[in-house]
């Protein structure tokens, strides 16, 4: 029997072995734009984001509709920003580049938006969180997050909430990683593990696909700090992982308050697993931590110390983001990120995605 990670010392290196038996993958949604983040609520409603990265997103955060149907969310005044209108309107009341979407379980869902067009430079006062109550779809609360926290070059990536949802927990995949503290009720925000190595790219590891090494047509391979992120149902302890890496961390939430320093948190670090190049996590309400796999097209688990293979799809072009349903289904999104233009010469901007959902692993 599986126990939740946050219960377990599992301080050894994983290995990889695969899973007693594969779980179906199904189709949920194809879009014609890039996705990176989903969020399914309580109530079953699913959302979904898209990046500016390689083109002019003509919307940023949608609602999938029953009908497979997109609905600007939350309204179309908010998704109205685009990189051609750049001087025309205030950073600060629209989303610029949004990156995820992940409701907190106190009926808020909250939008994380980098403001880096491109994946580049920050637009200065666009870095933000954005909470919109799900009961009257109106936005409630914007948190920007200032200079000294969003430097230049940090991309704010996926969020994870403290179990009261007082405390709002960012990876900086950047060129400088971090993880970035969040107060939701003050709005104030501090840098955490700032420049340490467990928060940077693992410059041993070189990204393939397919048995070759993923590179843009300069020869850089993609280089993102902590990405992918997960809490443990107690809210006690934080998991996450770059995404040019192969090592999960922890660590307890209690050191990420304000106040205390940063050599005492790089102490209290602890390595989880070896695990492989991944870009979302997830913490299931089962307790099970699913990883994605972009290199092998496939979903993984930590079982204990042993990294387990739960499906392999080649529909699966870059898993990227988790969700979890009411019913406990888990979805994820396949961004598709070796077929954008960064990589692949002579690839229109706007490239086809989709959403899928799987059975969680027994």
């Amino acid at each position: 029997m599986f126990r939740p990670i946050a219960l377990a010392a599992l301080t050894a290196l994983a290995a990889v072995a695969p899973a007693a038996s594969p779980t179906a993958l199904a189709q949920v949604a194809t879009f014609d734009h890039q996705v990176t983040g989903v969020a399914v609520t309580a109530d079953g409603r699913r959302f979904v984001n898209f990046p500016r990265w390689t083109e002019d997103a003509p919307i940023s955060v949608a609602e999938v509709m029953r009908d497979g149907s997109l609905r600007p969310y939350p309204d179309a005044r908010w998704n109205e920003w685009r990189n051609a209108r750049a001087n025309e309107l205030p950073v600060a009341d629209h989303f610029v580049c949004v990156q995820s979407v992940v409701p907190d379980g106190h009926g808020n869902l909250w939008v994380v938006d980098p403001g880096a067009p491109g994946n580049e430079k920050i637009l200065e006062g666009a870095p933000k969180l954005v909470r919109i109550d799900l009961a009257t779809n109106q936005v409630t609360k914007v948190i920007a997050i200032p200079g000294d926290v969003a430097l230049q070059g940090t991309y704010l990536n996926d969020i994870r909430f403290s179990s009261d949802g007082k405390m709002g927990y960012v990876t900086d995949s950047g060129t400088r990683g971090a993880i970035i503290a969040v107060d939701l009720e003050t709005g104030r925000s501090w840098r955490a593990l700032d420049g340490s190595p467990t928060t940077q790219v693992d410059k041993t590891v070189t990204v393939t696909l397919d048995g070759r090494p993923l590179r843009r047509p300069d020869g850089r391979q993609p280089a993102f700090a902590a990405d992918g992120i997960a809490i443990s149902n107690d809210g006690g302890t934080l998991y996450w992982q770059a995404l040019t890496g192969r090592t999960l961390y922890a660590i307890d939430t209690v050191l990420l308050r304000d106040g205390v320093s940063d050599q005492d948190r790089v102490r209290a670090v602890r390595t989880v697993a070896r695990t492989q190049v991944t870009d979302g996590l997830w913490m299931s309400r089962a307790g099970t931590l699913y990883l994605t796999s972009p290199t092998d097209y496939s979903i993984k688990r930590l079982n204990g110390s042993v990294v387990e293979t739960v499906l392999t799809d080649r529909r699966l072009r870059w898993p990227d983001t988790f969700a979890e349903g009411p019913d406990g289904r888990i979805y994820v999104t396949a961004s598709h990120i070796q077929d954008t233009m960064w990589f692949k010469p002579g690839a229109p901007p706007a490239i086809r995605t989709e959403l899928f959902s799987f059975a969680p692993a027994r």
